[in-house]
């Protein structure tokens, strides 16, 4: 089963590139972010299409921000939107759905970005992954949790830790939220396949970032151990970041049982940029 998730920061507008995606890369189960539609929307835009191509579909989904989408080819069982508890900001907003795929509770999330640190949309950030590992902790055992995480787990998931200095996605208490859910026993499968390799999923659109290789990691897949055991291939598809009307961020692909293009992470294609010297880049919204 090849497993993806994948930020498309609108899905309206990422359409040119989505369908040729699923067509190349043939993912079983899709997890996508940032819809930025509702229900009704996405499925008056999308489900003919995805219908055709041997999708079942669910969304949660409220227009212009945030949203959340499953695509599956391997069934779309217990559909739930939102998880017990979840906070909101102030109202609940469409961040979380999840389903049951071939047997794996498979979650699509959209975690807060958290702004600014000590601020009370961080603190909202820090509430809702507490609600959300208190729900994981609930069962079932096999379960993946897919999604952009807004938060890079460690120094090695940002090209430069002193560029992030000041900035949320990299401070103590967001990635200790983090480590609340691995230590329940799930793996994060993409680091844990390549534990000494520079892998990023998101880059700034701006000052040319993508063409430097100046990006990070947020983007993850935490899989149970069940289920990290049957992974024979985890990695970023840096081609779809490429090229006209991209997304910010890199679909994750996760293939479970048996790779059908190989091996081939972390990155592909892998970049070529790269080169600087340790604190000679700033983020674009440095002042």
């Amino acid at each position: 089963m090849r497993l993806a998730t994948w930020n498309v920061n609108s899905v309206k507008q990422r359409v040119p590139r989505l369908l040729p995606w699923l067509d190349e890369r043939r993912p079983d189960v899709v997890c996508l972010q940032e819809t930025k539609l509702t229900d009704d929307a996405f499925a008056d835009l999308l489900g003919e299409a995805l219908t055709e191509r041997g999708y079942a579909f669910a969304s949660n989904g409220q227009g212009q921000w945030n949203g959340v989408a499953l695509l599956s080819k391997v069934g779309l069982d217990d559909v739930q939107r939102g998880f017990a508890d979840m906070p909101g900001f102030p109202d609940a907003e469409a961040r979380a759905i999840s389903a049951t795929c071939a047997g794996l509770r498979v979650h699509s999330l959209y975690v807060p970005n958290g702004r600014v640190p000590d601020s009370d949309h961080y603190r909202y950030k820090l509430a809702w992954l507490e609600a959300l590992r208190a729900s994981v902790a609930g069962g079932p055992e096999r379960v993946a949790l897919c999604g952009d995480a807004n938060i890079a787990p460690t120094d090695a998931d940002v090209f430069d830790p002193v560029a992030y200095q000041g900035h949320t996605h990299v401070t103590v208490p967001e990635r200790a939220a983090l480590k609340s859910l691995t230590d329940l026993g799930l793996h994060d499968v993409v680091r844990e396949r390549w534990p000494d390799e520079r892998v990023f999923s998101y880059w700034d659109y701006r000052a040319g970032m993508f063409h430097q290789n100046l990006g990070m990691r947020i983007d993850l897949v935490l899989a149970d151990a069940v289920t990290a055991g049957r992974v024979r291939a985890a990695w970023v598809d840096r081609q779809a970041r490429k090229g006209t009307g991209p997304s910010d961020h890199a679909p994750v692909m996760v293939d479970l049982d048996e790779a059908p293009d190989g091996d081939i992470g972390p990155m592909v294609p892998p970049p070529s940029a790269g080169g600087y010297r340790r604190g000679s880049k700033k983020l674009p919204q440095s002042k």
